[in-house]
Formats: structure tokens, sequence, C-alpha cells
């Protein structure tokens, strides 16, 4: 199955990324992606993008050159309470947003700590995705996590760049493993993300392919390919 989506994209408004959002769309369209959605860093992140560009993402035309153009955001979970460094003014200006721990952000907790954080989060309107849970400097509960995210109807991420090798994500791959077991014993719906920071890797899923055919994971839980599932997590994108 082809992919129709990736959400998680970089563009240099996030600071520590390397292509502008031409270039991105360009690359999409050579590689036969339809839709991108651009999900900068929020203020909280060191060098991410201010407040101001995301109020103006209005301005973005829905499609360039034949690929459409999401509008979204990378917040940072702030506190071990579940605070994100934006409101709900921007989260309402958002066609999506996705929500992750950042070690600049936020430090490192124990297992019910930060299974608790996210589930917090989860709760917050306007998130519809938890970004990376796959970095065991952050341990969690991934039998709960994927059971709240079933009742929320969140999405969890299975993040390309996290096992790429150049990651600064601790021992990812294993950490996957054990958040797509749990995720196939509840029935919960994933997305891939390929979480790029350079227009070469945009809709690059091929380390989340080769996990979930090595865990035997169904592609029925993965949204990428399904427009219908998509509609179910994400229906703002299909305004």
């Amino acid at each position: 199955m082809k992919p129709i989506i990736d959400l998680h994209i970089h563009t240099i408004s996030s600071g520590h990324a390397y292509s502008t959002l031409l270039e991105i769309v360009q690359y999409a369209k050579g590689i036969g992606l339809p839709t991108i959605g651009i999900s900068d860093h929020a203020p909280g992140m060191p060098g991410g993008a201010h407040i101001f560009h995301f109020f103006n993402m209005r301005i973005l035309p829905r499609e360039i050159d034949g690929v459409r153009v999401l509008r979204g955001v990378e917040v940072n979970i702030m506190d071990h309470k579940g605070t994100i460094d934006v409101d709900q003014r921007l989260l309402r200006k958002c066609d999506y947003a996705i929500a992750s721990l950042h070690p600049p952000c936020i430090p490192f907790g124990d297992v019910d700590t930060n299974t608790q954080t996210l589930i917090k989060v989860m709760g917050i309107e306007g998130i519809q995705i938890i970004g990376h849970p796959d970095d065991d400097r952050y341990p969690l509960d991934y039998d709960t996590l994927a059971y709240a995210a079933k009742k929320h109807n969140v999405l969890l991420e299975i993040n390309n760049s996290s096992m790429n090798g150049f990651s600064a994500r601790s021992n990812s791959k294993f950490v996957i493993k054990e958040l797509l077991e749990a995720c196939k014993r509840h029935r919960t719906y994933v997305i891939f993300g390929s979480d790029a920071h350079i227009s070469f890797d945009v809709g690059n899923f091929t380390y989340c392919k080769e996990i979930v055919d090595e865990c035997d994971f169904p592609m029925e839980l993965v949204v990428n390919h399904q427009l219908d599932k998509l509609k179910q997590f994400l229906p703002k994108i299909f305004e």
C-alpha cells in the first residue's frame, strides 16, 4: 500500500532543519506523495518557530504544484502536568497538532509520570498525534498508553527518524516493538511520520515499514494509507 500523507515535516523555520517549504513540496511531488503536513516546532523548543509563524500559516496556499499542504504544529510538552507551549487559539488555527516530549523542554520522569503526562496531553482539544513515544529516556507503560490513545481517539506515531541511526533518542527500535505489540493488543491506530528535517526524508517510512513487518503488525491499523481512517482521526484536514 502506498502512503498518501506525511504529517511530520520540518522546514527551516524549526531552526535546526534544512529545507524550505518549496523544496519540500517539490520533493513530495517527485515521489508521488499527494499530501504533506508542515509541523514546525512550537516556541518552547530552543530555536523553534515564533508564535507568529503559526498564525501566519493562513497565507500558505492549500495546494502548491499539485501537492496539498496542511498547516500543523509540533507542540512541546513543558511539564509533567501536561502543559504545552501553545494555547487553544493557535491550535484552532492549525489543521492538526503533534505533541511530543523533547529533552530541552521537559525533564525525564519515571514510567508512571511520563505515561500520565502523555495521557493528560491526549485530553487537550486539538491534539491528534503523540509524536515519537519511543525514547527510553522517557520510559512509558505502553499497554496503558495504547489503551488511552484508543479511548481519546489519538494516534500514536511510529517515527522513521527515531530508527535511522542518527537520532538522539535512546533504544527506539526496541521500544517501538513494545509499542506496536501494545497497539496490536488494543487495536490502537498508529501513524507513520518521517520527522523529516530535510526535503530528502519527506515520505520516507523505510524503517517504519520494516518494523511493522518484523512485528507482524496489521497494516489496517496504520492510517497513512487509508483515507477513511484519516478522516476519523483528523477531521479538520478534510474541511
